[in-house]
């Protein structure tokens, strides 16, 4: 099977609209394998059948797990340790005592791609670490992503040893159950986090998001262009208190497309918070 441009084009531009994500020309090659597999796995006779498929059925199952094979899920527990570090150290600290000034101890934290769990549940770990009256805190830890597999895999919360090569030894045995290669996180470090499939770019959706005090959404806004960006960064901006803050990816930057942030550098990290 040979995938025209002008299809080629027309598959990418029925993806952006939906979902934000842009596949620019040179990412052909990649979209038309995973096209070719869902052809294979639906008997289709050809792109053009499977365009039609996508584009007018009114079940969107079959758009669903296209974007599942689309979707890049590289990850793992404590990913950039230095950002991290910084959040925890330094950021939190003062936000906590921000907080307790006002006598609230509600704490909510978005992880806007948490892919297959692991980000969500390190930030879990982190904030049973750092909190010292930690149970006189009521937390919510709001896990998102496009990706149905992957969010079914980090319900499941079971990890093999490379998700977990990061994850100091002390932490290994306080927060996981090891057996056979395989480390199942624990109910302590679970039962704040809550998962949800979220498509950026259903509005309604993102306008139910509110009252995050920080959001971290690292490595996922390279996927799109500056207009999926902005009306992201947009969205974000309003799910966020005042003075919260939003984490990006080490390679990403927002200052381009919003100047509504305060920007800090901690360290070596960069953050933007909510004036």
């Amino acid at each position: 099977m040979i995938l025209l441009d002008d299809l080629y084009i027309k598959f990418i531009d029925v993806i952006y609209k939906r979902t934000g994500l842009y596949y620019e020309p040179a990412k052909k090659y990649f979209v038309q394998k995973r096209l070719e597999k869902r052809i294979e796995e639906l008997e289709l006779e050809s792109f053009k059948e499977y365009y039609q498929l996508i584009k007018f059925s009114s079940d969107q199952s079959e758009f669903n797990q296209l974007i599942n094979d689309l979707t890049v899920n590289e990850t793992y527990f404590f990913r950039d340790f230095p950002q991290l570090e910084n959040f925890a150290e330094e950021v939190l600290p003062q936000y906590i005592k921000y907080k307790e000034s006002k006598k609230d101890y509600k704490l909510k934290i978005w992880s806007a791609a948490c892919s297959t769990g692991e980000e969500p549940y390190t930030l879990s770990i982190i904030l049973m670490e750092m909190l010292e009256e930690y149970d006189k805190w009521d937390i919510q830890i709001l896990a998102t992503d496009i990706n149905t597999e992957v969010l079914a895999t980090a319900q499941r919360g079971i990890y093999d040893s490379r998700s977990v090569r990061d994850v100091p030894e002390e932490y290994l045995g306080k927060y996981f159950t090891s057996r056979n290669g395989k480390h199942l996180i624990n109910l302590n470090a679970r039962k704040s986090v809550v998962f949800k499939q979220l498509n950026f770019m259903e509005s309604q959706e993102m306008r139910n998001i509110t009252g995050c005090d920080f959001i971290f959404c690292r490595n996922c806004l390279i996927y799109f262009d500056d207009d999926s960006r902005k009306k992201v960064i947009e969205s974000m901006y309003n799910s966020l208190n005042s003075c919260g803050y939003i984490f990006l990816g080490h390679s990403e930057s927002i200052g381009r497309i919003s100047s509504a942030f305060n920007v800090q550098r901690i360290g070596k990290t960069i953050v933007y918070s909510k004036p």
